[in-house]
C-alpha cells in the first residue's frame, strides 16, 4: 500500500502523485498501486531533491578576434582546458575552456556575412573576470615561468592580487586570501 497523495510539490519516495507537482502535498487516502495505476493516471514522481540549486554557474563569454591566438593564450599560457567546442564552416567558433573549478567561452565571431558582427568600440573595455584562487603567489611563478606578463602581486581588499590581459584585453585577476596589510608588494620571499 502506497499514500495517495495529491501534490503541489514534491513529496517523499513512497508517495504516488495523481497531479503534477506545484505548492504543498495532501495525504487524501490509501492505494494499491497494483489494482489502480493506469486508470488513475499515477505515475512515479522524480526523487530529485528540490532543494539542490538549479542554476549552477555562470561562465562568461568572451568575443575574440583570433581563435587560435586566444586558445595559445589561454591553453599554452594559462593552463586551462578545452571541454567542448564547436565547429562550423569547418573553423573552431566557439569553445568551453576550464582550469581548476572556473570557466570561461570563448568565440570568434564572423567578420563578414550572414551573421557577421562587428564591436562598435573594443570589446573587452570595462570588464574583468575575477577568478578565486588557493594560492596566487604560485599561479604568478607559473605564470612567468610560461613567459606570461603578469602583474606584480599586491595586496588588496585581504587578498593577493595578480592580473594578467589576454590578447584582446580582457582583464583577468587571480586572487587569493592573506593577513597581510594592505598595498605589500611581492618580493619573491612570500611563500
Amino acid at each position: 500500500m502506497a499514500r495517495l497523495v495529491w501534490c503541489e510539490r514534491e513529496s517523499t519516495d513512497d508517495d504516488i502523485l495523481i497531479r503534477k507537482p506545484a505548492v504543498a502535498c495532501y495525504v487524501i487516502g490509501q492505494l494499491d498501486i497494483r489494482r489502480y495505476p493506469i486508470r488513475l493516471g499515477i505515475h512515479r514522481m522524480n526523487t530529485k531533491k528540490i532543494d539542490e540549486p538549479n542554476v549552477k554557474q555562470a561562465v562568461p563569454l568572451f568575443a575574440v578576434s583570433n581563435m587560435e591566438q586566444s586558445l595559445s593564450f589561454y591553453v599554452n599560457g594559462l593552463g586551462f582546458t578545452m571541454t567542448n567546442k564547436w565547429i562550423a564552416d569547418g573553423k573552431l567558433r566557439w569553445c568551453w575552456l576550464k582550469l581548476g573549478g572556473a570557466a570561461i567561452m570563448l568565440q570568434e565571431f564572423k567578420k563578414e556575412g550572414h551573421n557577421s558582427w562587428a564591436p562598435i568600440r573594443i570589446v573587452s573595455e570595462g570588464i574583468s573576470i575575477n577568478f578565486q584562487c588557493n594560492d596566487v603567489l604560485s599561479i604568478y611563478r607559473e605564470l612567468l615561468s610560461r613567459e606570461i606578463d603578469a602583474k606584480k602581486p599586491f595586496v588588496g581588499n585581504g587578498m593577493w592580487v595578480t592580473g594578467v590581459s589576454d590578447p584582446d584585453g580582457y582583464a583577468l585577476y587571480f586572487e587569493s586570501e592573506t593577513d597581510l596589510p594592505e598595498d605589500t608588494e611581492y618580493t619573491g620571499n612570500e611563500s
